[in-house]
């Protein structure tokens, strides 16, 4: 049976109160000699204090959201990305005493629905579109705080921690372009008017408006960047683009996959094409050759993000602008110069 309070109260010769004053750390009215003894019942009894009676005397959950999309029928969108940021998250948020809360969203409305219903202190949206996140209003999230990781929406609600996506694909355009390269495929999700994928191709785009040279649209754009789609992305490139020399993707595990469907269709990386990532996940070393990416700070991504977070709940410090962190290309195997 589950050893309560009062058990240890009894046994102690103390009141409740007291018991939960020393497991609680209030101990300013309770005696050294109490405080042993109970510690030591505490201990004996192997006493574990209830959370959800700890939430309800503090007012507080202690539980944190991690909210990602999904659609109705399918599994959370996942990628080794998000896996990195989610265990740095929660590994975080464990060092500060929060609880993690992993949640699928198939409707943007559903993201009030899920901080009601779990009566969560905070949350982290990750993965959402930019004009998703522009939608959320007071009225819809109540007085839980929310941060948005990689996002460029403007919503004051949701001000958080992302990558400098523009120099990143800039410093991997400027890599190529250095090594001779001038027919480059831009392989990506769809892209729109606004978000990581959009400045990440503004940023490819001028590296070579600074150099003074004319991209010839070679564009491949994709539902999801996976390693299938990115295979099967990698066997079309030298058909649909014969000329092409080098392929920039705007993640590392579609290059991957790029890389492997070049293999398939009997091209060498690089002696025929160049492949450059970003993100710089622990993947990019485990493959042949070894992918040449831009490499973003993920730890330092969510340490940011839940200091931001929980300064907001704690402090109410509501910040209003986001930070936006340094990238650096890792130059790797999967590159080389353009061969004639």
């Amino acid at each position: 049976m589950r050893v309560t309070l009062k058990d240890i109260a009894d046994e102690a010769g103390v009141s409740i109160m007291t018991v939960s004053n020393v497991v609680n750390g209030n101990r300013a009215r309770v005696s050294a000699d109490t405080i042993e003894r109970i510690q030591r019942i505490v201990a004996d009894r192997g006493y574990v204090p209830s959370a959800s009676a700890r939430s309800l005397a503090a007012k507080s959950s202690r539980m944190i959201g991690l909210l990602v999309p999904a659609a109705d029928e399918d599994s959370l969108m996942i990628s080794p990305h998000n896996v990195a940021i989610l265990g740095q998250i929660e590994r975080q948020l464990r060092k500060s005493g929060y609880h993690l809360l992993l949640r699928g969203i198939a409707q943007p409305s559903e993201v009030g629905e899920a901080l009601k219903s779990w009566s969560l202190d905070g949350a982290v949206l990750l993965n959402f579109f930019d004009e998703d996140i522009d939608r959320l209003t007071p009225g819809a999230v109540g007085n839980v705080s929310l941060l948005a990781v990689d996002s460029y929406s403007d919503n004051p609600l949701t001000t958080g921690v992302r990558s400098d996506d523009y120099t990143g694909a800039l410093l991997a355009a400027r890599h190529l372009l250095g090594l001779g390269h001038r027919e480059i495929v831009f392989a990506s999700p769809a892209i729109t008017g606004v978000g990581v994928v959009h400045q990440r191709y503004k940023g490819f785009r001028a590296a070579f408006a600074e150099a003074d040279l004319t991209w010839t649209e070679r564009l491949v754009t994709i539902e999801t960047a996976t390693h299938t789609t990115g295979r099967e992305v990698g066997r079309r490139i030298p058909t649909e683009h014969p000329d092409a020399t080098a392929v920039f993707a705007t993640a590392d595990i579609l290059a991957i996959g790029i890389m492997e469907g070049l293999a398939d269709s009997g091209h060498a990386v690089p002696d025929q094409l160049s492949v450059v990532g970003f993100d710089n996940l622990d993947l990019s070393e485990y493959v042949t050759p070894k992918l040449t990416t831009v490499a973003q700070d993920i730890p330092q991504k969510a340490a940011l993000a839940v200091e931001r977070l929980l300064a907001s709940i704690e402090k109410q410090e509501h910040p209003d602008s986001p930070i936006t962190l340094d990238v650096q290309l890792i130059e790797r195997s999967s590159t080389g110069p353009v061969r004639r």
